[in-house]
């Protein structure tokens, strides 16, 4: 079985305007809701491939609904653990002359609600995924995501973590199956720019140093690179198409490495897989379908 963890899920309000003009009132062209977050995304990505998957997370208020309600419409199982205050963050998404995102910071995380994600935990069993991803609320500790390996390392389970700076950095040292940042996130974790493929192989080496097993950077357009455990560097370019939509691209991405993983076993044919994934994303409005994925996948 595969467990998503959104610690902080969204519902993005998606709107389309011509030209954006600060300091004017801007009117919108088309404007949608979206359930989301990182977590969210990869479930629901899983969950278009046939894969079922178990949405786990934290959600609070009316907006907390409108998450939970959609994700059971389609179809996703779900435990997310309801707060006792606050309100599932709204992220704005402002599609114009250029993309601008405002995201939200969403609600405060009682300890005694951590508690009972980590007794959810307790369910995974040998060989399961766990799927590691987004942002955390400002009040937890950068340790939340190491602590949630730690409470379920004596298992072998698969874990994948894309989370930003020591979020991330602090899973290193239990081992995760697969980390994913992109290229800008990458450099963030050592404070440098990176510009060229040798230098997001150098530094994905560096993690790997660090504890991690696999190393997955996209780059958005130009494809990905995956650095795997036994040293091999493998880049493929990303597939051609016109993008509409970037948003959960890189969610699609990680959905799509994990079901290529599963058929196979094969760290390629998982990237492969996870970069039509993501591409089949970018080229639509919304989240894939297993027909736009796979027709990537076949002529890719």
């Amino acid at each position: 079985m595969i467990y998503t963890v959104t610690m902080n899920p969204a519902v993005d309000y998606t709107v389309k305007i011509p030209e954006l003009v600060l300091g004017k009132v801007n009117r919108t062209e088309k404007e949608a809701y979206f359930f989301g977050g990182k977590g969210v995304n990869v479930s629901i990505v899983l969950h278009n491939l046939g894969i079922k998957s178990i949405a786990l997370g934290f959600v609070a208020g009316f907006t907390g609904q409108f998450v939970r309600q959609g994700i059971y419409s389609l179809g996703i199982k779900n435990e997310f653990i309801e707060l006792p205050s606050g309100m599932t963050r709204i992220n704005v998404k402002i599609k114009s002359d250029k993309e601008t995102d405002i995201n939200s910071i969403g609600p405060a995380i009682p300890q005694d609600s951590v508690e009972l994600l980590f007794k959810k935990m307790e369910k995974l069993k040998d060989g399961d995924y766990l799927v590691l991803a987004g942002a955390v609320p400002k009040n937890l500790d950068a340790e939340i995501y190491s602590d949630i390996i730690r409470h379920i390392k004596a298992r072998n389970i698969h874990v994948i973590v894309d989370a930003v700076k020591e979020y991330l950095l602090n899973t290193l040292k239990h081992n995760p199956f697969l980390v994913k940042p992109n290229r800008t996130e990458l450099g963030q974790l050592f404070d440098r720019e990176i510009h060229t493929e040798a230098d997001i192989v150098f530094y994905a080496k560096k993690l790997q140093e660090m504890g991690a097993r696999n190393v997955l950077v996209s780059i958005g357009d130009k494809g990905a690179v995956l650095v795997t455990e036994n040293s091999k560097v493998i880049c493929h370019d990303a597939p051609k198409g016109e993008v509409k939509n970037t948003v959960g691209a890189g969610d699609s991405l990680t959905a799509g490495f994990i079901a290529g993983y599963m058929q196979k076993k094969d760290l390629e044919y998982a990237l492969r897989y996870g970069l039509s994934a993501g591409s089949a994303t970018a080229f639509s409005e919304t989240l894939a379908t297993k027909d736009e994925i796979e027709k990537i996948l076949n002529s890719y």
